[in-house]
């Protein structure tokens, strides 16, 4: 089962010979299914008031009913849990199903303690739920910035959704599809040269000297300039004409990930670098684990070259010589790119997943374990 939700994410695998066919159409028309989000996600704990997307004017999967209504609790198939909002404040669990319970602002009030949060979260992990009902894990940070995995109770959610490969529901920020219009994103073959006045671009938002993508970028500065953009750091202010159209002026764009784990392959690379006509200078997970999504010749990795100043001398070669450069968007021939919408495509794909599962019962026996690995 885990199998066939992995496979309802994204069709340009199948290229690369990593996972097996993607089914897109239903030999039947699906099922109608209900998926309740439980939180608005980094709504501050606040229940979710967004506009309900269309999943099947937006992504084509039909016959989903999303709620943000908690009052049709019992009439959801899945409910998904954010984590970031999951660990943060006091307890704010479904009640058992069937079973009388103090209201909400009674409950909160009682339960600002420790002890009565670990309570409720053996009442959410135990209690019963209604008939069928899915309990979806929603989480797109790094185990870096995941605080609190360690506090979760085993097999309390039934299924995982985020961006690595082997998620229930994988719904990665990004993927490349096969190119059917030249107008498909990015448009081109090859990026105007003629705009690209400056060489390596970095825009960044969170800036931490122990991390190491500052650290590298330290190393590489002393070599090639880096114009750095965002709030911290070294950063100027982003030009008003926006990120894209800021980074489509440069050669090459920084895609440095605030960590480095299995899969976590961010906007950074699919749309500051690949939208923007940008080659990404890629520090993250090790190069084969980018290669599970993309040509090997549509990104350069830091892991490539012995240290900074040998990849500053590769970058300046390819500066130097505009042929070898177009070689890195030779992909555009055949592929174009998407991006995650956050947060309404995972709510549309957790609804095609629930379509897709049959009724085998499933839960996670150890989260925490599983995602840091």
């Amino acid at each position: 089962m885990a199998a066939s939700l992995v496979c309802s994410a994204v069709v340009v695998y199948v290229c690369w010979k990593q996972l097996p066919p993607l089914p897109w159409a239903f030999s039947v028309p699906p099922r109608r299914v209900s998926v309740l989000l439980w939180w608005e996600p980094f709504g501050g704990r606040h229940r979710a008031k967004r506009p309900h997307p269309d999943c099947r004017l937006r992504f084509n999967i039909s016959g989903c009913l999303l709620l943000t209504d908690r009052a049709v609790y019992g009439e959801a198939q899945a409910v998904l849990f954010h984590h970031r909002d999951l660990v943060r404040g006091p307890p704010d669990w479904p009640p058992p199903w069937g079973v009388h319970v103090r209201p909400a602002e009674e409950q909160q009030v009682l339960m600002d303690d420790e002890e009565e949060a670990a309570e409720a979260l053996a009442l959410a992990a135990s209690g019963p739920r209604p008939p069928g009902q899915r309990w979806v894990w929603m989480n797109f940070e790094s185990p870096t910035h995941s605080p609190g995995l360690q506090s979760l109770a085993g097999n309390l959610f039934n299924w995982t959704l985020s961006y690595r490969a082997d998620s229930d529901i994988f719904v990665p920020y990004g993927y490349l599809y096969p190119r059917t219009h030249p107008n498909e994103q990015p448009p081109g073959l090859v990026p105007p040269l003629a705009r690209k006045q400056g060489l390596v671009a970095w825009v960044v938002s969170n800036w931490d000297e122990r991390q190491a993508r500052v650290r590298y970028y330290r190393q590489l500065s002393q070599y090639v300039t880096v114009d750095v953009f965002g709030k911290g750091g070294p950063g100027q202010p982003l030009p008003d004409v926006g990120l894209l159209h800021t980074v489509a002026r440069y050669k090459f764009y920084l895609a440095f990930e605030n960590s480095q784990h299995l899969d976590y392959i961010t906007e950074k690379l699919w749309r500051n670098a690949f939208l923007a006509g940008a080659v990404p200078v890629v520090l993250g997970p090790d190069r084969a684990n980018y290669e599970r999504f993309m040509p090997r010749r549509a990104f350069i990795h830091v892991d490539d070259f012995p240290d900074a100043s040998s990849l500053a001398a590769h970058l300046q070669f390819l500066d130097r010589n505009p042929s070898a450069y177009r070689g890195y968007f030779s992909w555009r021939r055949s592929y174009a790119v998407h991006i995650t919408s956050f947060w309404d495509e995972p709510w549309c794909r957790a609804c095609q997943a629930v379509q897709m599962a049959g009724d085998q019962p499933k839960s996670i026996p150890n989260l925490a374990g599983w995602f840091q690995r």
